[in-house]
């Protein structure tokens, strides 16, 4: 078996990340201290109940949030701001309903002005690798939920990044659809041996996926467990029922149970103190 590069050989470092943001409220901190290394090939999860931060580090990673302290780095390079190594897939899936399948996956090429025959090849070919085949000319309207995430994620990948961020990539799909998706995603990162960091609050899918779990605290989001997931690879959904991803699930929800109970306590304390602001 192939050794797995120490954390020392990380491709990406968040170090010491600090988020505030001002509110009518007062200053709130979202993110505290935060520090995580992912190694070439990993596939790291960051998992916390809601308003934990999660999407917060998201955004400072992928370089679309300039106000923090702290320091991210891809392969010893300190970012700024997007970096060309660092593709982006978000939670609401962002296809161009007036392109096809061709056409959206082809975006990011000819925005740097690839030729059209040599964009249409490689957009066919990470078509092909999400698993639409024969949709190619079809128009996001005409295709499912999943199957326009899937475009979504064709188009990051077109640009060959040697990092793929994804926030909350499945949230909107049902269960099942979640978990054949996290197969073609995990097929993907095998193949390509992509350096993959997931932002979810879904257990099942974080330890499906995973080599390592990131689980933060309720807010200020701080780390407050890292998990190794020792499951055998290459994996997939069927592992979803076996004795030893239950004890992987039960382990983290033990952690995240207590600080989604903090969240929901300071979100009725809220809703008392301010009841014109509560929804």
């Amino acid at each position: 078996m192939a050794s797995v590069p120490s954390v020392n050989d990380a491709i990406l470092v968040a170090d010491d990340i600090v988020v505030r943001f001002e509110t009518p409220e007062g200053a709130i901190t979202a993110v505290d201290n935060v520090s995580l290394k992912v190694r070439p090939g990993e596939f790291l999860s960051v998992i916390g109940p809601s308003g934990c931060g999660k999407s917060t580090l998201f955004n400072v990673i992928g370089g679309l949030l300039a106000e923090h302290q702290g320091v991210v780095t891809v392969a010893g390079e300190t970012i700024s701001g997007p970096h060309k190594s660092i593709g982006m897939v978000f939670q609401e899936e962002s296809t161009f309903p007036w392109r096809t399948v061709t056409d959206n996956v082809g975006f990011p090429l000819e925005l740097v002005g690839m030729p059209k025959a040599q964009r249409i090849e490689r957009a066919r070919h990470f078509i092909r690798m999400v698993g639409l085949d024969g949709f190619e000319n079809r128009y996001p309207g005409e295709l499912s939920g999943g199957m326009r995430q899937r475009v979504s994620l064709a188009r990051t990948l077109a640009s060959e990044p040697k990092i793929l961020l994804m926030d909350e990539p499945f949230a909107a799909l049902d269960e099942q659809t979640r978990l054949l998706l996290g197969d073609k995603v995990l097929q993907i990162q095998q193949q390509l041996k992509q350096t993959t960091l997931l932002i979810t609050h879904n257990i099942t899918e974080a330890v499906q996926m995973s080599d390592r779990i990131l689980v933060m605290t309720y807010r200020p989001g701080k780390v407050k467990r890292i998990v190794d997931i020792n499951l055998p690879r290459p994996r997939t959904s069927e592992i979803v029922g076996s004795e030893a991803f239950g004890r992987y699930v039960a382990q983290i929800w033990s952690d995240l149970r207590e600080e989604a109970s903090r969240g929901m306590q300071d979100e009725e304390k809220h809703a008392l103190e301010h009841p014109s602001t509560a929804s």
